[in-house]
């Protein structure tokens, strides 16, 4: 067994994952309040160690072949994926509905297709009944949106009116106040599940708090992405050479390795 084959193949595929990792994040460079994604590798040996108390049937592995597969062992592999929840840098639009949150914690609850999930794009829109929407479309929720029912549940503002929101999320139209938004805050934030649309799952929704006062919310400002290009193209570039590197071990241990053993096999037998 070529051993050292299977350890570059291993370890090319994790190359491979981590560049559509950052491809996603060059991807959404200027999309608003997006949250880069990166990944930590570690060894396949480091992993079972870690997880071998979770699994359902006990290792009954002989000694002799976890000696025979260490080297299979120490292929890397990728341990975990997470996001990287730092705040980006703020953008003055002068659009009144465009909200940014200035704490990496705090996100604006919305009422999606699948279910109610949490954003960082404050970037809004109103619909055709004066709803407020985020750019998919989805009804952004208030603080009392439990209490809400059917098709009315979400922040209208009525036509015609100078929408203002102040620091704590607090929403006027002219001087009448109109709600709340729900300023969500999870207890932790390895919790949330990354979906499409700039959006994030939670699957216990008790376990979010409305921060009242939260003192960080900015009318009139776009969150832009916290993916810094530069890394991200320096990271693109060794990813893609990491991969060069072992495709070239591969074709090493195929080609020349094999070819090598073919012809002292062949010339032992011939003597």
């Amino acid at each position: 067994m070529q051993n050292g084959y299977y350890q570059a193949t291993g370890a090319m595929v994790t190359q491979f994952n981590r560049l559509d990792i950052i491809t996603n994040n060059l991807a959404n460079v200027n999309t608003s309040g997006y949250k880069k994604d990166d990944v930590v590798i570690a060894d396949f040996e480091r992993i079972f160690k870690e997880t071998k108390d979770a699994l359902p049937l006990e290792n009954h592995t002989k000694d002799s072949a976890k000696f025979l597969n260490r080297t299979l062992n120490r292929v890397p592999h990728i341990n975990e994926v997470y996001t990287d929840f730092g705040t980006g840098g703020l953008k003055h639009t002068n659009n009144p509905l465009d909200i940014s949150l200035g704490k990496n914690d705090l996100f604006l609850l919305v009422d999606s297709p699948s279910g109610i999930r949490l954003t960082k794009n404050g970037s809004l829109n109103l619909d055709s009944e004066g709803y407020l929407v985020t750019k998919e479309g989805y009804r952004v929720l208030p603080s009392n949106y439990a209490a809400q029912q059917g098709p009315n549940r979400g922040i209208q503002i009525p036509q015609d009116t100078q929408m203002t929101v102040d620091k704590d999320g607090n929403i006027y139209a002219g001087d009448e106040p109109v709600g709340r938004f729900y300023i969500a805050q999870p207890r932790e934030l390895r919790d949330l599940q990354k979906e499409g649309d700039n959006l994030y799952k939670l699957d216990n929704i008790d376990g979010l708090t409305d921060n009242i006062e939260s003192g960080s919310i900015a009318q009139g400002y776009a969150q832009i992405s916290n993916v810094n290009p530069v890394k991200e193209m320096v990271s693109l570039i060794e990813t893609q050479r990491m991969v060069d590197m072992y495709q070239k071990v591969m074709t090493t241990h195929m080609s020349d390795l094999n070819q090598d053993a073919i012809n002292k096999l062949a010339s032992m037998r011939a003597n």
